[in-house]
């Protein structure tokens, strides 16, 4: 299974359901707020550093007593934009994306299905 979702709950829900049927699941971690497509990692969650995504779902799975979860994310350090634009108005803290960063993340996560599915 791959999890390319946006919403924690979401995300969560699915490597729930993933872990009691013992289905494998390779999970997206944040691309927003990056630029650097050569700084992602696959990696154990539990061995994950910087990513602000990467630490809300250790959190969260231990709650949930997951153990373990094969998760794609960057080492970059995410960039902080100015809150205001060229007009003095407030914007979202939301984090943004750039297209060829989580296409990126998503090809990673396409090669290490074929991987597995290879080696089986």
């Amino acid at each position: 299974m791959v999890d390319e979702i946006d919403t924690v709950s979401s995300k969560l829900d699915l490597i729930e359901e993933c872990k009691k049927l013992n289905q494998p699941i390779i999970s997206s971690m944040g691309t927003g707020n990056k630029l650097e497509p050569t700084k992602f990692v696959v990696a154990d969650i539990y061995e994950t550093s910087v990513c602000p995504l990467c630490r809300i779902m250790r959190r969260e799975l231990k709650k949930r007593d997951i153990k373990n979860l094969k998760v794609v994310y960057s080492t970059e350090v995410p960039i902080h934009l100015s809150n205001t634009d060229n007009h003095n108005e407030s914007r979202t803290n939301q984090p943004g994306s750039i297209a060829f960063v989580p296409a990126v993340a998503g090809l990673i996560i396409a090669s290490e299905v074929i991987k597995s599915l290879i080696s089986k």
